[in-house]
């Protein structure tokens, strides 16, 4: 399988989960400069702590009542450009990928590195995100009514 094939499946399977993919420094600016509110920012991978533990952790984690008000990725294999203007809003910072960052209104408030994922589950980086967004985002996801309407 050719390499960009296996790549949209990864990136597939976080859009696919509600999140804006950001592919050019362009979009990435439109997005955080000028941004209000909580923005996550999931830097995606090729590599195995990407797929085995960061994708499904933000799967598990968007499941929570209390979410970010916009979420995004960045592909840090293929759009280089995209994930170094984003890298540039996560101030005193090292590079990391996979990696999870929280704003708001443009400002670095939480990061979740590599070495904070490739040694945990994925229900664990799923704690360590739903306790960043209980302490740093107040929207709560809408909760069907149990009738219906």
């Amino acid at each position: 399988m050719e390499f960009s094939l296996i790549s949209q499946q990864f990136r597939n399977e976080v859009t696919r989960l509600g999140v804006e993919e950001l592919r050019t420094p362009e979009e990435v600016d439109n997005v955080l400069s000028d941004s209000k509110g909580t923005v996550l920012v999931f830097v995606n991978s090729v590599c195995g702590c990407a797929g085995g533990i960061a994708r499904p952790a933000l799967a598990l984690a968007l499941k929570h009542k209390i979410l970010p008000d916009k979420l995004t990725t960045v592909f840090a294999s293929e759009d280089r450009e995209a994930t170094a203007r984003a890298r540039s809003y996560f101030e005193g910072m090292p590079p990391s990928s996979p990696s999870v960052a929280l704003l708001k209104d443009g400002k670095l408030l939480y990061m979740l590195h590599r070495h904070d994922i490739e040694m945990s589950s994925p229900a664990e980086v799923a704690r360590m995100l739903t306790d960043a967004f209980d302490k740093y985002c107040q929207s709560a996801v809408p909760q069907e009514s149990s009738t219906g309407k």
